[in-house]
This record gives C-alpha cells, structure tokens and sequence, in this order.
C-alpha cells in the first residue's frame, strides 16, 4: 500500500508540474502507469491513477491560469507559454462563443491545453467558470490516457512491455498531430498569400 501510494503521489507531481511545464509528457506518464496498474490486478489501483492524474491536472491548470491572469501576455511570452498569437486571437473567439465545450475538448487535444487556458486568462475568464468546467476536463483527460494504458497492458503479458507500447503510442499520436497541424497551417498561409498577390494587381 506505501508503494502505490508513492507511486500515485509521484504521478500527481509529475503531471502537475508538467501542466506548468509543457514539455513534460504528462498523458504517457498516466498511460504508464495505468499499464503497470493493470497488471496488479487490483482494479482500485487503476481508480488511483486516473485520480492521481486528474488532481495534478487540475491542480497544475489553475496555477498556471493564476499565473497568466495576474501576469499577463507578458509573463506568458516570458515563459514561452505563447508563441502562435495568430492562433491565440481564433483561440479566444471560439472561446467566446463556447466556453465549457472548448475547455473540455482543449485537453483531449496535443497542444491545444495552453492555447485555451491562455486565452481563458487573458479573456478574464471568471474563476468559479474555470474551477468548476476545468474538473470534468481534467477528470475525462485522466481516463482517456489510463484507458489507453490500461489497453497497453492488457495486449502485453509483462508490465514493462504495456508501458513502453502506451508511452510509444501517445507520442506516436501527438507527432502525427502536430505534423498535421503544421501542413495545415502551412497550406492556409500559402492560400492567404497567394490571395494576397491575385489580389493586388487588379488593386493597382
């Protein structure tokens, strides 16, 4: 029992420091550890996870959303928290038509966690909005990736080989993601440009 419990306290850190740090692989670490979890065979165990998650998600979040409201832009270019304000001005206006949906796809999303809590905080979004449509985002973020680990270890008889499969795939999804994020992006800029100079001719 001291063992799992240093091990959920372990997850709880890490997940809450690499929700104020984001280059912390928070979902392979809830993934991993589910996975050895499960091979406990002891169901609570995977319960423990997804909460240990789930609070340092959450406990991460509002830190990071209490350093950007009193900070400010500036104390997020500081931090490089914000780096695409192209993508933060659309970020917000979604925001502003949609609050509790955005926050609760925001975390299932690689890379699309900071961009909307950024934009919550600059927006001034109020904090009993953000507390209360924060925990379900939290809560769903933490089964998905214990889901995930949990499948890992179910398909591989010994523990480490769950863990290395549920880690491997979750960074696997978010290159794929962000590599599809970046064509896209580059193909709507080249749209925009070549609009651009179709346009000025007939402009002159």
């Amino acid at each position: 029992m001291t063992y799992t419990l240093g091990v959920m306290a372990w997850l709880f850190g890490v997940v809450a420091f690499g929700a104020i740090i984001p280059i912390v692989p928070t979902g392979a670490a809830v993934s991993g550890s589910a996975a050895l979890a499960f091979h406990e065979h002891h169901p609570v165990t995977i319960v423990f996870v997804i909460a240990s998650g789930a609070a340092g998600a959450y406990v991460g979040d509002l830190a990071m959303y209490a350093m950007c409201r009193f900070g400010g832009e500036k104390l997020a270019r500081r931090l490089r928290w914000l780096r695409d304000e192209e993508h933060l001005v659309s970020v917000k206006e979604r925001l502003t038509k949609s609050q509790i949906p955005v926050l609760l796809v925001s975390r299932l999303i690689p890379g699309g966690r900071v961009p909307v809590l950024l934009a919550a905080a600059f927006l001034g979004m109020p904090w009993r909005t953000f507390v209360v449509a924060n925990a379900p985002a939290c809560a769903l973020w933490s089964s998905v990736y214990a889901g995930i680990g949990v499948a890992g270890g179910s398909i591989f008889p010994e523990p480490w080989e769950g863990v290395v499969a549920a880690v491997l795939l979750i960074l696997v999804v978010n290159q794929i993601y962000s590599f599809v994020t970046k064509r896209r992006e580059a193909r709507a800029g080249a749209g925009t440009a070549s609009g651009t100079a179709t346009e000025s001719p007939s402009e002159a």
